[in-house]
């Protein structure tokens, strides 16, 4: 079984030394890396945020979950890329995603385009970066991206390239994931409520829907399925650390039947690999559980200081 490591995302805004303090935080805990999302929303731009992440560290490695590959042409970010990997002595994880929040496509006029040609264009791109990332001089047709002679500078320090985190709901991205990220992540897959919003499809949180996933992620990849590393995170609604976890989940399930209008039992939810509710030692259970029977091994936490104490149990065993 692989090692756990733990992932802590950047939830608001800092000054410089502000980000330079929480980032050695997260380092002292024992967090793997440090990862921030990417929207056009109030929010920091990823590039500069890991940068001085980077900077203001030793091993903490810093990643996006997820860059939207619809904001950026794969070269261009291929250089942004490169340049961070060497800075920080090639600690960079890439997240790639399709894009999926139409309402900041459509504030800046880019198109929301049909889920096919978004993950057909994140196929593309994740080609682009690769052979930008390699060290012969390449060329790329494809319907949404043309290179040509291309030998891209600066190359990362780590290679063949940094891993990629490709991660999804749905049986398409996951394939994509399992065939071309080195990191999968198990997300929920996604509908639409009755403004055209995106809405949690609640019963691909559950245990029988991620064994499906991974049903699916194990036939893609193939022999190179125990090379992959399997992400999960809280999706299911935030966690919390509680001595009540019975009461807080029948809560949890009272909300979501609510919010979807899907009953899903306590039970369920419980046992969901993307609902965190319980005291420190239920909790370290419960990762320790995933992973044996999942194998997943990689986790993003939403508290920093509050689950401290189980990452400096269980990071890197």
């Amino acid at each position: 079984m692989r090692p756990f490591r733990f992932l802590t995302a950047l939830a608001r805004p800092h000054d410089g030394p502000g980000l330079a303090a929480h980032a050695r935080r997260a380092e002292a805990i024992g967090y793997s890396a440090l990862v921030i999302p990417d929207h056009l929303l109030a929010q920091y731009a990823p590039i500069p945020v890991l940068a001085s992440a980077a900077a203001a560290t030793e091993t903490l490695r810093v990643g996006t979950f997820v860059f939207n590959t619809n904001l950026r042409h794969p070269a261009v970010l291929a250089q942004e890329l490169a340049t961070l990997d060497r800075l920080s002595g090639g600690r960079l994880e890439i997240g790639l995603g399709a894009g999926w929040n139409k309402p900041e496509h459509d504030a800046i006029g880019i198109p929301f385009e049909p889920v096919a040609t978004r993950v057909a264009r994140l196929t593309e791109a994740i080609r682009v970066l690769k052979g930008c990332f390699a060290d012969e001089r390449f060329s790329f047709a494809g319907e949404h991206y043309t290179i040509t002679d291309y030998d891209a500078q600066p190359k990362p320090v780590q290679r063949p390239h940094p891993p990629f985190f490709v991660g999804g709901g749905g049986r398409r991205l996951l394939t994509l994931a399992a065939r071309e990220a080195g990191i999968v992540g198990l997300a929920p897959r996604l509908g639409k409520d009755a403004q055209g919003l995106p809405t949690l499809d609640a019963p691909s949180i559950t245990l029988a829907a991620t064994e499906e996933k991974i049903g699916w992620i194990r036939e893609a990849a193939g022999d190179r399925f125990p090379e992959l590393e399997l992400n999960s995170y809280p999706t299911g609604g935030p966690m919390v650390l509680t001595h009540d976890a019975r009461g807080e989940t029948r809560r949890r399930a009272d909300q979501l039947r609510e919010r979807t209008g899907v009953e899903l039992t306590a039970e369920e939810l419980a046992e969901s690999p993307h609902v965190f509710i319980g005291s420190l030692k239920e909790l370290t259970r419960k990762f320790v559980d995933l992973r044996e029977r999942l194998g997943i091994s990689s986790f993003l936490l939403d508290d920093m200081e509050t689950f401290a104490p189980i990452v400096e149990e269980l990071a890197g065993r």
